[in-house]
């Protein structure tokens, strides 16, 4: 969505996603702003709890049904397994992503993986096609007075133009563009945790072939999972970067990350964004 600086001031029931890489800082700008007047719309948290709830709970039934004591009582329904994902513990996601890798150390073998990205993707797809109809609920249901959608850092690889127009027609896109110091703080926080992420397949592949000539494993089955994240996370940055520049480019506008930094509050927010469209 395009407007003005008045105009998005003036804007009674303002809509905003904020994209960016994971850990850019879009949850905790999110979480800035005062809950009884922003209602926010989590797009993992959607994945999670709609898209994704029934394959992440076969998952971990799964894992608990390798152990005799777990099988037993779950078949006789004495216990049942849930998954409480929150904003803030999006873990059963992640942990239902997985890593490639050795099956030892937890990874999942190339076919299974792909197989959980591809759901992922669909899952994100219909996550982001549902903010319209939550931007109606959210104020015409709970009495919000604005909508920010905190989008999934892999949102700029759906490559799906039809989403991002939904989500230009009833949002303003803010991108959270991070400094170069910033990216390096991402690359080491991930050489730090490695997490499951996602990577759009002929990435995926030409890095995998990659990784596996240089580390001179004959097959993927030999993968150290982690080691693996940690070595494909530089290049997934850099393989974003673009993706992010050309969306705002198209839908929205871009904010220096660091800016973002210093908001304190719902004020200094709107500040921010009426400045960037200035």
């Amino acid at each position: 969505m395009r407007m003005t600086r008045d105009e998005f001031l003036r804007w009674p029931h303002k809509a905003i996603t904020l994209l960016g890489m994971s850990g850019v800082g879009k949850t905790t700008l999110a979480s800035k702003l005062p809950t009884n007047k922003w209602f926010l719309y989590s797009g993992d948290y959607r994945i999670g709890t709609k898209y994704l709830a029934e394959p992440i709970l076969d998952n971990i039934k799964r894992q608990a049904m390798k152990v005799d004591f777990l099988r037993d009582l779950l078949r006789n329904d004495s216990i049942y397994i849930a998954s409480n994902i929150t904003f803030h513990n999006l873990e059963p996601v992640a942990s239902f992503l997985g890593k490639i890798g050795r099956a030892d150390l937890g990874g999942l073998d190339v076919a299974e993986f792909k197989r959980r990205q591809r759901l992922h993707r669909n899952a994100e797809i219909q996550a982001m096609r549902d903010v319209a109809e939550f931007i109606e609920k959210a104020h015409t249901i709970y009495g919000y007075d604005h909508f920010i959608n905190d989008a999934g850092g892999s949102l700029a690889e759906l490559d799906d133009d039809s989403t991002l127009e939904t989500l230009a027609a009833h949002t303003l896109t803010l991108y959270l563009r991070p400094d170069e110091k910033l990216e390096k703080e991402l690359v080491q926080r991930a050489i730090d945790d490695p997490k499951p992420l996602y990577y759009q397949e002929p990435f995926l592949d030409a890095k995998l072939a990659e990784y596996l000539h240089e580390k001179r494993l004959d097959s993927p089955a030999g993968i150290v999972p982690d080691d693996f994240v940690r070595w494909i996370f530089p290049a997934l940055v850099a393989h974003r970067r673009p993706k992010y520049e050309s969306i705002a480019k198209r839908y929205g506008y871009t904010v220096d990350a660091r800016r973002v930094e210093a908001v304190a509050s719902e004020e200094d927010f709107l500040k921010l964004v009426a400045s960037v469209l200035a």
